[in-house]
């Protein structure tokens, strides 16, 4: 079943969709948990797709002048987390590519923007992903095929 979200500007890449306004991730219509920080890092690398949006960009985005953090480490954090979520890695990028002591750059394929339009999104939960079913499936299988044979194993002793 599919819900409506209304007037919401949903990004589209790769398995993933990014709700701007919510702040929400989705892979495969499943939301993922990604902490607000990260979330601010992708929308501002989503909003300039292909150019490099530079630490300081991203500082003033995340850290208002008045607070006072461990940028450096904050950042890296966040993108790494970031990065995590999207099974990207920083050594062979698909989606985010750092440019060293400078910045960081989006340079995933997006493959569509919507707009002041309502979306549909799959309802949340494992019933959203024919992946969660086939994986259930799957575990279902191995534990009713691992129950046989220990069945099998026990009866040629006994």
């Amino acid at each position: 079943m599919e819900r409506e979200l209304p007037v919401a500007k949903l990004i589209r890449f790769g398995p993933y969709a990014a709700d701007v306004r919510s702040g929400e991730l989705y892979r495969s219509g499943i939301k993922l948990k990604l902490r607000d920080q990260s979330f601010q890092v992708l929308a501002m690398l989503l909003e300039h797709v292909g150019e490099l949006v530079t630490r300081e960009q991203l500082r003033q985005k995340l850290w208002p002048d008045e607070t006072f953090v461990d940028f450096d480490h904050g950042l890296n954090a966040a993108v790494e987390r970031l990065r995590r979520c999207l099974g990207d890695s920083a050594a062979i990028p698909e989606f985010i590519e750092t440019l060293p002591r400078r910045g960081y750059r989006f340079i995933g394929k997006v493959d569509c923007m919507e707009a002041e339009a309502p979306v549909q999104i799959p309802k949340e939960g494992p019933e959203a992903s024919r992946l969660y079913r086939r994986r259930m499936i799957f575990l279902v299988s191995m534990g009713a095929f691992a129950t046989l044979l220990l069945l099998f194993f026990l009866s040629i002793r006994g």
